[in-house]
């Protein structure tokens, strides 16, 4: 196989959350994840220091974590501090409705206190409200230690046996106790910064940048650019672009990773890794050498000479494993392109594979790539690019992916063939020859800015900043205002100029804190006119989602079901049905590659729940060929599992368990034609009226898991009274 370099570029980020001033941080995000992933993810390179990489750390997120050390808290610290018998109502309810807001799965489960008090709260079953009087002043101890204690690293347990001990200990804390461990949580954040200076002057880690409050540069330059790969899309009202703020994202970054770090960033991941033609000169002048964006755009801006066939394979892979050569304006740089099926596989797949055969799979697909670029590589290595979120994926992740990359990077650290390297080095050794003539306009997500701009929301954000601008270009121009509360404004606008805000816009993506998002954004443009010291116009006041509140993850059974399990699509059979609709992204992250499965609907008659699964492609049986078992997990009731093997078979093999024993009768149904039918008793569940039901669907081979269903989370219905359909007729 010819030589391989592996580049991986681990993004850091999180949007600038504090109302500096309202002086309020609603968001606890950078502080929990310094802990776990920051800290983690350098700590583990410290380990293994024959393996080279890259992180990029946006100045926004770097900004949050420096003010923690100068005393900032966030609301959701601030009400682990308070003593558990002096929380008010309001901080109670937070509490309740915050301190679980983790992957249950791998954060919550494996901890049996903490997974008792998740139980007791009924997410999904009862309001904070009533869930309250069910905690007394330990359980909120305890609620407000685990809350903190579950964000903390693996590795800092192996290497900090008082915190494993307080760890192990695992309830009955005192408020002393509860008060060492946020000492010692600040004391790893405090770390997060040291470490990744140390890691990068010893040449094992490059440092890169994003613009600074980690905007949409194009969208900053001219929304019009949206049309290159979305001509039907709809703008917004006002079209004028802003480069000189572009520009001033640019600058701010470099000069803030300079005076953090000592040098200037060679490399710099645009935002999103949004790219167009004008901000290359920008970008350069900077004194930036190298960007990174998705494969997606050098198959546009190549017209397709270097693409993916139906089936995944490459054309032309050589190309696409090596930097390419951007110029503009007498400036030029070079960039290099990520591979968005293998950046995939580590951030949406790998958590649901055993360790050695996910490594196993990375590094056999390294090794394809040397044998595919062989005769056409020259004599450069080829350059694999792996770019994805370094903090999000890991919560899906069993250990919290510390098995997988200390394995991932001890194979790769001692393959003979495959080279773990820094961006930097490659492109000091092997500079780009190829040169892209135009640069297609677009993002890593499906090469456009669908997800920034064209909902109606999206729009209405963008217009509403360039309203909020105008007053202030037009506040600046009066010479009335002084420098100091200029300085002010314009920093409120640049945070707003951020492309978080418009990423919870529209029904692309949806949290729960959706309504805080929308606050926050307007928030900041409130202040401009609050520091400026001039009415804040009514508009801004209201909720740009307006008349859009967020949307469940599916929606409930309208009445009873009368189903025959046979694979069927009957329509006027799941009519009544609850309907969960998959989708290929999960919050903060997008995936690239669809979902197998489309959709999942459920209900129930009077003695069964039902439930159907419609697949990409047609027909569930074709579909399922690859499939070696459909798994049903319930999480309530708790410890049941029905497990449908062949499910490509019409009627394949079935067999429900109860804490991993086989439930002997149990008088499970499922069929597979078109769709993917199965009905599962409720005496068998030991369900009756009203009880909570919670589950997920994943589809295995061979023992791994290919799929989950919903992503994260769960369905979660309620069994029906006999009078369901009469109780909902009258309603």
């Amino acid at each position: 196989m010819h030589d391989v370099s592996l580049a991986i570029i681990w993004h850091q980020h999180q949007p600038y959350y504090p109302d500096d001033i309202g002086q309020d941080n609603p968001m606890p995000w950078v502080r929990l994840h310094a802990t776990k992933d920051y800290w983690g993810m350098a700590m583990l390179l410290k380990e293994i220091p024959e393996f080279h990489c890259t992180i990029n750390l946006v100045p926004s997120l770097l900004a949050q974590l420096l003010a923690y050390l100068e005393g900032h808290e966030d609301h959701h610290l601030r009400v682990s501090r308070l003593p558990a018998d002096g929380l008010a109502e309001a901080d109670m309810h937070y509490l309740l409705d915050n301190f679980f807001m983790v992957h249950p799965d791998h954060m919550i489960r494996p901890y049996a206190r903490y997974h008792e008090l998740y139980r007791k709260r009924g997410m999904g079953v009862d309001g904070a409200a009533r869930a309250a009087k069910r905690f007394n002043r330990q359980d909120i101890i305890d609620l407000q230690v685990w809350s903190n204690l579950t964000w903390i690293h693996p590795l800092a347990f192996e290497q900090d046996k008082e915190l494993r001990a307080f760890r192990e200990q695992g309830k009955q804390w005192s408020e002393d106790e509860k008060a060492w461990l946020l000492r010692k949580q600040m004391a790893l954040l405090a770390e997060v910064v040291p470490l990744h200076r140390e890691l990068m002057e010893r040449g094992q880690l490059e440092l890169t940048t994003t613009p600074f409050y980690h905007p949409i540069l194009p969208l900053l330059w001219d929304k019009r650019q949206a049309r290159r790969a979305m001509p039907d899309v709809h703008l917004p009202k006002h079209l004028e672009g802003y480069p000189e703020d572009a520009q001033k994202h640019i600058e701010m970054a470099v000069a803030y990773h300079e005076e953090h770090f000592g040098v200037k960033p060679r490399g710099m991941w645009p935002s999103e890794g949004s790219v167009c033609e004008p901000m290359i000169g920008s970008v350069a002048k900077a004194g930036i050498d190298w960007i990174a964006t998705d494969e997606e755009i050098l198959s546009c801006s190549t017209d397709g000479w270097v693409s993916r066939d139906g089936h995944g394979y490459l054309r032309n892979p050589h190309m696409l494993y090596r930097p390419w050569k951007l110029e503009q304006g007498g400036k030029d740089l070079q960039i290099v392109f990520r591979d968005h099926a293998m950046s995939d596989q580590i951030g949406f797949h790998y958590q649901r594979f055993h360790t050695d055969h996910a490594v196993n799979d990375f590094i056999g697909k390294l090794e394809a790539i040397g044998n595919a670029t062989h005769e056409n590589a020259g004599h450069r290595p080829s350059l694999v690019n792996i770019i994805l979120d370094g903090e999000n994926c890991w919560e899906y992740y069993h250990n919290a992916g510390v098995d997988f990359l200390r394995q991932l990077y001890r194979r790769v650290a001692s393959h003979p063939k495959i080279t773990p390297t820094r961006v930097c080095d490659y492109i000091d050794r092997h500079p780009a020859t190829d040169k892209i003539g135009h640069l297609f306009p677009g993002s890593w997500i499906q090469h456009n800015f669908g997800i920034w701009i064209g909902h109606h929301e999206c729009n209405r954000a963008w217009d509403l900043l360039f309203e909020t601008r105008h007053h202030l270009k037009q506040a600046e121009a009066s010479g009335e205002k002084t420098a100091e509360q200029l300085q002010l404004a314009w920093r409120e606008l640049y945070i707003a100029e951020g492309s978080d805000w418009f990423w919870w816009f529209g029904d692309s993506h949806s949290s729960a804190q959706d309504a805080v998002f929308d606050r926050l954004f307007r928030k900041h443009l409130q202040n401009i006119y609050q520091v400026l010291g001039d009415q804040i116009p009514t508009e801004l006041l209201r909720p740009i989602s307006q008349g859009h509140q967020q949307a469940r993850m599916h929606s409930e059974p309208t009445g009873l079901l009368s189903v025959k399990v046979d694979g069927r699509q009957t329509y006027f059979e799941w009519l009544n049905a609850g309907h969960y609709r998959a989708s290929g992204s999960r919050g903060t992250m997008s995936m690239q590659t669809d979902s197998i499965i489309t959709d999942l609907r459920f209900g129930f008659d009077t003695k069964r729940l039902l439930v159907r699964c419609d697949l990409r492609g047609g027909i569930a049986r074709e579909q399922l060929a690859d499939v070696s078992a459909i798994r049903v997990v319930f999480l309530q009731p708790e410890g049941f599992e029905l497990i449908i093997s062949h499910p490509d078979w019409a009627e394949p093999i079935l067999q429900l368990y109860h804490q991993d024993v086989p439930v002997a009768e149990s008088g499970v149904a499922a069929s597979t034609d078109r769709i993917v039918e199965m009905a599962i008793p409720l005496q068998t569940l030991g369900l009756s009226t009203d009880d909570p039901v919670q589950f997920y669907l994943e589809l295995l081979q061979t023992e791994q898991s290919l799929e989950r269903s919903p992503v994260e989370g769960a369905i979660e219905t309620t069994v029906p009274s006999p009078e369901f359909e009469l109780v909902m007729w009258q309603a």
